[in-house]
């Protein structure tokens, strides 16, 4: 009876050492993506999951990145953050100088895994890496911003190709006006495409120190720049008809209006390519990169889109299971399979150019899609044209939306406008300088 006992004793404890050894190392990941791009976020997840056995990823939207990375500033204070968060480029200088975080080229290195770095586009490498060319997060959803055309309102206007100066692109909103289109352009304010990639594309600067690179004791420049001008120039297209506001509070966005026929042009994410194609538009339509001004050297515009940050206070097994999701991410399948499901960008080279010997860019749903990637190596990266590195963007952003739409409401000039979006900008940037003070960027 009592071997009986032991036996059975022996058996429960077999059994039960099988059970957690098939147990899979769980970690967390908040992801920032929604609607359709968050579906294809929660099905990599589940594809890295059914790929392997040893980990599995706990994927968790928070409905927009702006929540995603609030929302896990406030789940660090209770010890219960995600060991993965996907944020956006204006929280990188916020996330960098935390100390919050684990670099990830030291976390891959760590746990033995090899990533070829300089594979990544430099466009994209720079906006994530610390001052020694080290990737402080994991580059993820890459996008940069194109102009969205329909073609047969173009042919109709007599207008033959697609404009890459603005003083081509009034014309092109004048013809098309002539030509019976009341809505040729669809604007809806974005500081992430009227300055911050007009600014790349002009080589002109948003801020001091390099756009911030350089130093934290950092100012706002923007009112002073030919962004100002630009600024001008969209309130009077406005004015003359040639435009038309589109606003998610006016009840239809520039893309709706555009895929409706209604309007003529709007910008927009690269992302959106895949959306509209979704949305099946009664027309054929085209994209090209933003203009530039005549006169003025085009350059590179810059990635716009999230990364992927490990964050610090995390176990080493969520550590390891983390890298291993990092890592199937970045395998040519991975990267083929989420440009293919959403209007995003290839991040590195050799992932573009299997998508380019493929003809991948050459026939619908994918066609001229690359364009993006043609803006965004137009030139090499320059101080100017790296990106922005500035404390407290979100509420800089934030500002300059809500400056621009008082002044296209009359409330205020433009340059009333600017000029108060800089200062409180400014007051931003000084409260980061203040609270870290004596330290810099990686």
């Amino acid at each position: 009876m009592m071997k009986l006992k032991l036996a059975t004793t022996a058996a429960a404890v077999l059994i039960s050492a099988s059970v957690a050894s098939a147990e899979k190392v769980k970690f967390e990941y908040w992801y920032g993506l929604t609607g359709d791009l968050g579906g294809v976020v929660a099905e990599t997840c589940a594809r890295f999951n059914a790929s392997q056995d040893k980990y599995e990823a706990v994927c968790v939207g928070q409905d927009g990145y702006e929540k995603a990375v609030q929302n896990a500033i406030a789940a660090f204070r209770a010890g219960k953050h995600p060991t993965l968060l996907q944020s956006f480029d204006a929280g990188t200088a916020d996330l960098m100088l935390s100390g919050e975080f684990y670099p990830v080229h030291q976390m891959m290195a760590d746990h033995g895994i090899s990533i070829d770095w300089a594979n990544y586009f430099p466009g994209i490498a720079n906006y994530y890496s610390s001052s020694k060319g080290e990737f402080v997060s994991m580059p993820f959803n890459s996008s940069t911003p194109v102009y969205y055309f329909n073609t047969e309102l173009l042919a109709k206007a007599g207008v033959t190709e697609a404009p890459l100066t603005w003083e081509g692109m009034e014309t092109a909103f004048k013809a098309l006006k002539d030509a019976g289109v009341d809505c040729p352009y669809a604007y809806e304010p974005s500081s992430w495409v009227d300055l911050e990639q007009f600014s790349m594309a002009h080589g002109v600067p948003v801020a001091s120190n390099n756009n911030g690179y350089d130093g934290l004791d950092t100012e706002l420049l923007f009112n002073t720049t030919l962004h100002a001008k630009h600024m001008d120039n969209i309130q009077r297209w406005l004015a003359e008809g040639l435009a038309q506001l589109r606003t998610q509070a006016s009840g239809k966005t520039a893309r709706d209006s555009f895929v409706e026929g209604e309007c003529a042009i709007f910008f927009s994410s690269i992302a959106d390519h895949n959306t509209i194609h979704k949305l099946k538009p009664a027309f054929a339509w085209d994209v090209q990169m933003i203009p530039t001004y005549e006169g003025v050297e085009r350059h590179n515009t810059v990635v716009g889109g999230a990364s992927l940050w490990v964050l610090s206070g995390k176990t080493d097994a969520e550590y390891q299971a983390a890298a291993a999701y990092l890592a199937f991410l970045a395998t040519p399948e991975s990267e083929e399979f989420w440009v293919s499901n959403t209007g995003y960008i290839p991040v590195t080279k050799s992932g573009y150019q299997a998508l380019l010997d493929k003809g991948f860019y050459a026939a619908d749903p994918y066609k001229n899609r690359d364009i993006a990637l043609k803006s965004l190596t137009f030139t090499e990266p320059g101080p100017l044209t790296r990106g922005i590195r500035l404390g407290g963007f979100i509420q800089i952003r934030a500002e300059w939306k809500a400056e621009v739409e008082a002044a296209l409401a009359g409330q205020k000039t433009m340059k009333e406008a600017l000029d108060t979006a800089v200062s409180r900008g400014n007051e931003q940037l000084a409260r980061f300088a203040q609270t870290y003070e004596g330290k810099s960027f990686p």
